[in-house]
């Protein structure tokens, strides 16, 4: 039993000091820039923006532009008795052209509302921009951290086998103080951890297939969009290495200097809020616009009328008529008030869906700043004190039942409690670095934002 039980220790402590990252097998691997940047240009609600985004212009070049003027040709005042053109003094042949001239300034006006509405849709493409930064990256770090735990079990799992070799052939032997419920216990660790290992497999499908839905690209074709796939939906890998995600400011994650009107004047250039600022001068063009129908409307004619000779043969003279026409704004009450009220209340709603906006961002910012703080001070707890003492009780108890001084349930407890702090610190680091994405989203106006995409990369050898 002895000799067995050191050998057997001498194979955990190799085990221990040369632990493998164990990754799932495949010929493409993806790091989280590689996904941000996949996920941005395979996009087509972005295209489709852009496209909206010209749409407004071109229509903004087109409102400037007068109506058509409207051409009249008729005959005027024919006999019916005879249908003669010559027959009547007033029979004529008349040709007109009239223009209905712009109300006021209410060309310049619609084009200037059409180009701040260009200008919201190109907010709301930098608002998408930043949201798929977040969405993706905890998408991919989800991703990261199933595999990195399956690696973590497989590792594992082969000890609990050389364990439960160990335990079965003391039994066998009747060596020291193993017994049945040794070996039971060993199994029944080993279908445990494989359970786990199932449900870590599932959660790495579910996310690697989420994350897949942005590695497709799309041909615009006249037929249709053909969607094509950069990445093949399995298999594919991320890298074995812990991103770090720079904070774009890095003052907001201090907590004990945090300050909501700061964060308040910072979100003001959020792009979401910009996107409901040039909704809101959208509407104040409105406004102007219903102003505009105080100003009467004018338009001009113009008509010139053939006549053919008498049927004595003299000469008839043709006629030419020109004139003005207008409309007059009197009746203003229940019309051109009521519109200019109207408009002015849909602005007045958008300042208020502003507001609603900022106040929503500003709690939201302050949750995730209060859980990046309790999150680094858990990193802390773990890497300097909780993986050490755990590998260190591990170490004793597996000393102390090498020896027969233990007892092998608890050498088995005390290398589960080993796996879980490892995966509980892997879930902190994870989860911090998510939180990490979600806070950028909220910066995404500042010019630090907009120079950030570098990623850093180190190894889990801390991790683990």
């Amino acid at each position: 039993m002895k000799c067995l039980a050191n050998a057997f220790a001498v194979f955990v402590g190799c085990l221990w000091v040369c632990l493998p990252v164990i990754g799932a097998p495949s010929s493409q691997v993806v790091t989280l820039e590689q996904a941000i940047s996949l996920a941005l240009q395979n996009d087509p609600w972005l295209h489709g923006s852009e496209l909206k985004q010209d749409a407004a212009n071109y229509r903004s070049a087109a409102a400037r532009a007068w109506s058509n003027p409207k051409v009249s040709v008729g005959m005027m005042n024919l006999p019916t008795n005879s249908f003669s053109l010559n027959q009547e003094a007033m029979t004529q042949f008349n040709v007109g052209v009239s223009q209905l001239l712009p109300r006021g300034d209410s060309l310049s006006i619609k084009e200037s509302q059409l180009k701040i509405e260009a200008l919201k849709l190109a907010q709301l493409r930098n608002d998408r921009k930043a949201r798929l930064k977040a969405s993706v990256s905890e998408l991919w770090l989800d991703a990261y951290l199933a595999q990195q735990t399956i690696a973590l079990i497989e590792s594992d799992r082969t000890l609990f086998e050389q364990m439960a070799e160990v335990a079965k052939a003391s039994y066998a032997a009747a060596l020291g103080s193993t017994r049945q419920q040794d070996v039971i216990r060993a199994d029944l660790e080993i279908i445990q951890l494989e359970d786990r290992l199932v449900s870590q497999k599932q959660l790495l499908e579910s996310a690697t297939a989420q994350l897949s839905e942005w590695f497709q690209s799309y041909d615009n074709e006249p037929q249709g969009y053909s969607v094509k796939s950069n990445f093949q939906p399995q298999p594919f890998s991320l890298t074995d290495s812990l991103p770090s995600i720079k904070l774009a400011s890095p003052e907001a994650a201090d907590i004990s200097s945090y300050a909501r009107e700061q964060m308040a004047q910072i979100l003001v250039a959020h792009p979401a809020v910009k996107a409901l600022e040039q909704k809101r001068k959208v509407f104040e063009k409105t406004t102007e616009l219903a102003k505009q129908q105080y100003t009467p409307q004018w338009g001009v004619s113009a008509n010139y009328g053939y006549r053919d000779d008498m049927p004595s043969g003299q000469s008839r003279a043709d006629f030419f008529s020109v004139g003005v026409t207008f409309d007059v704004p009197l009746f203003t009450k229940n019309r051109q008030d009521k519109e200019v009220a109207a408009a002015i209340a849909d602005s007045q709603a958008v300042k208020t869906e502003k507001f609603l906006l900022i106040k929503q961002m500003l709690s939201a910012l302050e949750v995730e700043v209060k859980q990046l703080a309790r999150l680094r001070e858990r990193q802390t707890l773990y890497r300097q004190g909780i993986l050490q003492q755990t590998n260190e009780q591990a170490e004793a108890s597996l000393t102390a039942y090498t020896n027969d001084d233990g007892d092998f349930s608890e050498a088995v407890r005390a290398r589960v409690a080993v796996l879980n702090a490892q995966i509980a610190a892997l879930n902190i680091d994870v989860e911090a670095l998510k939180t990490v994405a979600r806070i950028n989203y909220f910066f995404a106006g500042t010019e630090s934002e907009a120079n950030h995409g570098n990623f850093e990369t180190q190894t889990n050898a801390g991790v683990r």
